[in-house]
């Protein structure tokens, strides 16, 4: 089961770095991620969202291209059409990312020069990710951890 981490962060810039920390655990193998957003709010109150690629949309392109390559093999033009189609039919049907809604309620919820970082998390060591966010000081606004890893996370980035 994917685990879900929205914190929020005092300074501007911060999502966006402890983003680059975990993405530098994902590359250790330490860490698998579904799907990712960054929310920075400007200084003059302007919210930028930076959604990533999600599982299931990767999940989807390669459906897609499996699927486009067998028909273009038969029907060239055709096989693209329906490869690109039959690949975003599957990613939407996984729906397994962040929800557009709840960016939306957090976005509203931010002050100027604060950033948020989502996370959704298909497998990881807590200890690991709770190491990648310590640098930083940030509030824990969801989670589905399990409490002691929710506590230590809490704990992390209060002080």
């Amino acid at each position: 089961m994917n685990d879900l981490i929205v914190v929020s962060f005092e300074h501007l810039d911060d999502a966006r770095e402890a983003m680059r920390h975990i993405r530098s655990l994902e590359k250790d193998g330490q860490i698998e991620l579904e799907d990712t957003a960054v929310i920075d709010v400007s200084p003059d109150g302007k919210a930028h969202v930076k959604n990533e690629l999600s599982g299931a949309t990767e999940t989807g392109a390669a459906i897609g291209a499996v699927v486009g390559s067998l028909t273009s093999f038969f029907l060239p033009v055709v096989g693209i059409v329906i490869g690109a189609a039959v690949g975003g039919a599957v990613g939407s049907l996984f729906d397994t990312g962040v929800s557009p809604k709840f960016v939306d309620d957090v976005k509203a919820q931010l002050k100027p020069g604060t950033s948020a970082l989502f996370l959704v998390v298909r497998k990881a060591h807590a200890d690991g990710v709770v190491a990648a966010l310590r640098p930083f000081k940030g509030e824990v606004i969801q989670t589905t951890l399990p409490s002691d890893a929710e506590d230590e996370l809490r704990r992390v980035l209060a002080d």
